[in-house]
C-alpha cells in the first residue's frame, strides 16, 4: 500500500465509528466525519459535522441537579445522499441501506496527499441487479467554507433508473458519546429551509443558547446528461433535492453535491444564509474544486515535510494529516483553541484542555501564525482568568482546566463511571498546572519565532499574570522554611484527594511546583529583558507592585519538592499510600488503563494507591532537557542527578496504568533520554494509539490530537534534542534504533525550509538560500554556524543502544 493512502476493506458494523473518526476530513474551519452518505445517525453510523469554536450550553439534570454543559455542536448533516433503483420494467426498490449481505467489494480509501476519501462498492439489488458506486468527497482546504461529494453510478448488467435524494438535514443531536446520553443533546432550533433555482437548497438554524446562526446551501447537479426529473423540496427539518436519472447497462452517471457552510461567527459577512447561497452558486464543479483543494494541500505538505522510513513514517504522516485538518492556516483567522479530540467527534464536549502543550511545539516550527492565533485565544480569555483567580481570593490569572467559547471553567462538576453507572464529583478543575502549560507555550513560541513583539505585549501579560497567581497561591511554612502549594490536582488525574479527606486536592504536587518555579523564573527573566519604557507600561497596565518581583525570586528558589526513598514524590504523602497488586488486577481485567473506574466500581478508590493514570513527575522530563531540568532543581536547592532521575523514572514506570494516550508518548520520550532499551515499546504505543484504538472505543468519539501532534514532536524535538533558546538551535540527538533515520523541514525565525536529516550516525542541517542571518547550532561538544545556502554535516558520537 502507498505511503500516502490508507484503506479499509469490507463493512464491519462494530468498527464503523472508529473508521469514521479516522476518515474525518476537515480544513481547520470545519470537519465532517467519514460516515457513509446514505445513513443518518444511529447505532452504527454517526455523520457529525463540527465548526471550530461553535459551542452551545444546554441545561441537563444530572444526579438530581440542574447543570449546564457547553458542547461543540453537531451541525446539520450536509452529507446525506441516498438512492434507490428501478429496473426498466418494474417498481422502485427500497432506499439503499448498507448491509454486509448485499454489499460487494466495499472499501474506503483515504488519500492523504490529496485529502480525499473515496468509497467504492457494488450493491446487489433484488429487483434490478448489480450497481457499482464510487463516491469521492473533500472538505476544501483552499476555501474553508466549501465541501463536495461526487457519486458515480454504473449499472453493470441492466437498465432502468436511479432516484437520488440529496439533503441538508437538521434533525441531528449530539449523540456521538454514549456516556453523555443522559444529558440534553438537542442543540439546534429555529430551522428554516428553502430553495434557489435551479439546483440549490438551503437550510438555516440557530443554536439554542449561544444563538449562533448556522447556514448551509447545497447545489446538486448531474454531469454529462440531464436528469429525467428534478425537484427542490423544502420541508420543516430538511431541505431536499430529488432527482431521477436514467441508467443504461455499462454506462456511468455522476452526481455532484457541493455545499457551503457559514455561521454568524464568521468575519466580513453580513448574513450567513446569503453568503452560503452565493458561495455555493459560484463554486467551481467538482473537478475544479478538487484541483484547487489538492494545490492547497501541496502547499501544506511542503511546509510540514516529514520523512521516516517504513510503517512508522506512514503513521506519522497520518497523524500530521489530522493535525493539519484541525489546525490549518485557516485557524489563524479564528478565535479558537486546541480541541483535545480534534474536530472529529464529541468526546470531552469539544473542549480545550492543556493539549496545546503537546501541539504548539510542533506548530511553532512550521505554522507559527497558527501558534500565535492559538495563544491569542488564551490572551482574549485572560481577563476572565484574572476574575476566576479573584473569585477565590487570589491575584493573577487562574486559567480553567477545560475551556470553550468564553474562557469560563467548563469542567463538569459530575462525571459518569460507565462501569458502575454512578455519577461522581469531578475535581479535575483543580489542575491549575494548565496555566504553566500556557506560559510554557508562550515562551517556546517566542524562542522559536523571535516574535519579540508578541512576547513584550500579550505574551508578557499572560506570563506575568500566571506567575502572579503561583506566587499568591504559594504559602510559606516556617517549619520547612519552604513555600508550599496546596489544594491542587496533578497531571496524573487519578489522585484528586487524600484518602478519607473531607476536601479535594493535594499538597505539593512535584510537577505543579517545579513548573510554577519555572514560570516565576521566566517572568523575572522577561521583566529584566523588557525595554525600560515597556516594563513601566506593563507594570502600570497590570498594576504590578514593586514588592512582587523580589517575592517571585524568593518563591522560585524555595518551593518545596517532596522526595521519598531517593526518588521525587508525585506529591506530599505519596509514599504513605498502599501498593496496588498490579498482577492481580491485570489477571482479573482485560485492561487496567482506566483503573480508577475499576476500583470505584468495586467500592474502592484509586486515591488509596500508588497508581497513576499517566505521567506526572515524568512530565518534567518531557518538557525539559536533562540539563535544563538539573538547573531547575538546582535553583530550588535540590540535587537531582542522573541516578536520582533514572530511579524516579523506574519507580513510576512500574506504577502507571497508561490510561491516557499521552502516557505512552511521554514515557517513550523520557525513556529515550533515560533508558533507551525500553523506549520503543512506548513510542510504538503512541504511534498506534488511535489507529489501533488501544483504549477500546474512545477513538470513535474523536481522535486524540495531543498524542498525534506529540508523536511528530517526538521526532522533531525529542529524537534530535532540538531546543530553540538563546538565539540558537540546540541539538542533542537521542539514538533510538527503531527510528534511527528521519528527515524533516522546519521554519526557524525568518528561515523557511531549514532541513534536518539523520542518517548513518550523521546529522545533516541545510539552510536555504536567503537574505537572513546565519543560524547558530549548538551541540553538547561543539558549536557551528550555518549560513544561508549552506549544508553542514555533523558526525555524531557512537552510542550504546542498549543503555
Amino acid at each position: 500500500m502507498s505511503e500516502w493512502t490508507w484503506e479499509w476493506k469490507g463493512y464491519d458494523l462494530a468498527a464503523e465509528r472508529l473508521r469514521e473518526s479516522l476518515c474525518t476530513l476537515g480544513n481547520g474551519y470545519f470537519a465532517t466525519r467519514g460516515a457513509v452518505p446514505e445513513c443518518r445517525a444511529g447505532l452504527v453510523h454517526y455523520p457529525g459535522t463540527y465548526a471550530a469554536g461553535c459551542y452551545n450550553r444546554p441545561e441537563s439534570t444530572v444526579a438530581g441537579r440542574q447543570v449546564a454543559n457547553e458542547d461543540l455542536v453537531n451541525l446539520p448533516n450536509w452529507l446525506l445522499l441516498r438512492f434507490r433503483l428501478r429496473p426498466a420494467e418494474g417498481a422502485w426498490g427500497p432506499w439503499f441501506s448498507p448491509h454486509p449481505r448485499t454489499l460487494l467489494d466495499h472499501r474506503h480509501t483515504l488519500d492523504l496527499r490529496r485529502a480525499t476519501l473515496t468509497r467504492t462498492f457494488r450493491h446487489q439489488d433484488e429487483r434490478a441487479g448489480v450497481v457499482a458506486v464510487e463516491q469521492t468527497r473533500l472538505v476544501h482546504m483552499g476555501d474553508p467554507h466549501l465541501a463536495a461529494l461526487r457519486t458515480v453510478f454504473t449499472a453493470e448488467d441492466w437498465s432502468g433508473e436511479v432516484e437520488i435524494e440529496s439533503c441538508l438535514d437538521s434533525e441531528v443531536t449530539n449523540g456521538n458519546v454514549h456516556r453523555y446520553r443522559a444529558l440534553n443533546r438537542h442543540q439546534l432550533t429555529q430551522v428554516r429551509t428553502g430553495t434557489r433555482e435551479p439546483h440549490t437548497v438551503w437550510l438555516t438554524c440557530r443554536t439554542t443558547t449561544s444563538d449562533i446562526s448556522v447556514a448551509m446551501a447545497a447545489r446538486t447537479v448531474v454531469t454529462e446528461r440531464p436528469p429525467a426529473s428534478s425537484e427542490l423540496r423544502p420541508t420543516r427539518h430538511r431541505a431536499v433535492h430529488r432527482l431521477v436519472l436514467p441508467l443504461a447497462a455499462g454506462r456511468s452517471v455522476a452526481v455532484e453535491k457541493t455545499v457551503a457552510l457559514h455561521t454568524s461567527r464568521d468575519t466580513a459577512i453580513s448574513d450567513p444564509l446569503e453568503e452560503a447561497v452565493d458561495r455555493v452558486s459560484s463554486a467551481a464543479d467538482f473537478a475544479g474544486l478538487l484541483n484547487s483543494h489538492v494545490a492547497a494541500w501541496e502547499r501544506l505538505w511542503r511546509r510540514a515535510e516529514i520523512q521516516v522510513p517504513g510503517q512508522s513514517g506512514r503513521v506519522l504522516r497520518f497523524h500530521l494529516f489530522h493535525v493539519l485538518q484541525t489546525l490549518s492556516p485557516h485557524t489563524a483567522d479564528l478565535d479558537v483553541g486546541v480541541p483535545a479530540r480534534g474536530l472529529h467527534g464529541e468526546a470531552y464536549r469539544g473542549h480545550v484542555f492543556w493539549d496545546e502543550l503537546f501541539v504548539l511545539p510542533y506548530l511553532n516550527l512550521h505554522f507559527p501564525e497558527v501558534s500565535r492565533a492559538l495563544l491569542n485565544y488564551r490572551y482574549r480569555r485572560l481577563p476572565r482568568a484574572c476574575r476566576a483567580a479573584a473569585a477565590i481570593g487570589r491575584s493573577g490569572a487562574m486559567y480553567p482546566w477545560q475551556s470553550g467559547s468564553d474562557g469560563r471553567e467548563e469542567t463538569q462538576e459530575w462525571h459518569l463511571n460507565p462501569r458502575s453507572g454512578r455519577w461522581l464529583p469531578d475535581h479535575s478543575r483543580l489542575q491549575h498546572h494548565v496555566g504553566s502549560a500556557i506560559a510554557y507555550n508562550v515562551w517556546q513560541y517566542c524562542e522559536a519565532t523571535g516574535d519579540t513583539e508578541f512576547l513584550h505585549t500579550r505574551g508578557a501579560e499572560m506570563l506575568l499574570q500566571i506567575a502572579r497567581f503561583w506566587a499568591d497561591l504559594a504559602v510559606f511554612d516556617p517549619a520547612t522554611e519552604r513555600y508550599h502549594i496546596r489544594g491542587v490536582v496533578g497531571p496524573d488525574e487519578y489522585h484528586d484527594a487524600y484518602p478519607g479527606a473531607d476536601l479535594p486536592g493535594l499538597a505539593d504536587n512535584a510537577y505543579t511546583n517545579v513548573t510554577a518555579a519555572w514560570v516565576l523564573g521566566r517572568a523575572l527573566d522577561l521583566l529584566r529583558r523588557l525595554p525600560a519604557w515597556r516594563r513601566e507600561e506593563l507594570r502600570d497596565r497590570i498594576r504590578l507592585d514593586d514588592g512582587e518581583p523580589p517575592k517571585w525570586e524568593e518563591i522560585s528558589r524555595r518551593l518545596w519538592v517532596p522526595f521519598h526513598r531517593g526518588v521525587i514524590s508525585q506529591f506530599e504523602g505519596y509514599d504513605d499510600l498502599a501498593e496496588l497488586d498490579w498482577d492481580a488486577y491485570r489477571t482479573r481485567y482485560d485492561s487496567v488503563r482506566r483503573l480508577d473506574r475499576i476500583l470505584e466500581a468495586e467500592g474502592d478508590t484509586v486515591n488509596r494507591y500508588k497508581a497513576s493514570k499517566q505521567a506526572d513527575v515524568l512530565m518534567l522530563g518531557y518538557l525539559f532537557s536533562p540539563g535544563e531540568l538539573h538547573q531547575l532543581f538546582e535553583r530550588l536547592g535540590y540535587d537531582v542527578d542522573d541516578e536520582v532521575w533514572r530511579g524516579t523514572v523506574d519507580y513510576y514506570l512500574r506504577r502507571t496504568s497508561h490510561g491516557s494516550t499521552l502516557s505512552g508518548l511521554v514515557h517513550g520520550l523520557v525513556l529515550a533520554k533515560a533508558r533507551r532499551a525500553e523506549a520503543w515499546q512506548y513510542v510504538q504505543e503512541a504511534l498506534e494509539a488511535d489507529i489501533a484504538d488501544i483504549q477500546g472505543g474512545t477513538t470513535g468519539e474523536g481522535i486524540h490530537l495531543g498524542a498525534m501532534a506529540g508523536t511528530l514532536d517526538l521526532v522533531q524535538r525529542g529524537l534530535t534534542g532540538l531546543e530553540t533558546r538563546e538565539d540558537a538551535l540546540w541539538l542533542d540527538p537521542v539514538p533510538l534504533p527503531a527510528l534511527s533515520e528521519y528527515g524533516f523541514s522546519l521554519r526557524y525565525r525568518g528561515h523557511w525550509g531549514v532541513r534536518i536529516r539523520r542518517l548513518s550516525g550523521q546529522l545533516q542541517l541545510s539552510v536555504p538560500d536567503s537574505e537572513e542571518s546565519a543560524i547558530r547550532v549548538v551541540l553538547a561538544d561543539r558549536a557551528v554556524t550555518v549560513a544561508p545556502g549552506e549544508t553542514c554535516t555533523l558526525v555524531l558520537k557512537a552510542d550504546d543502544p542498549s543503555a
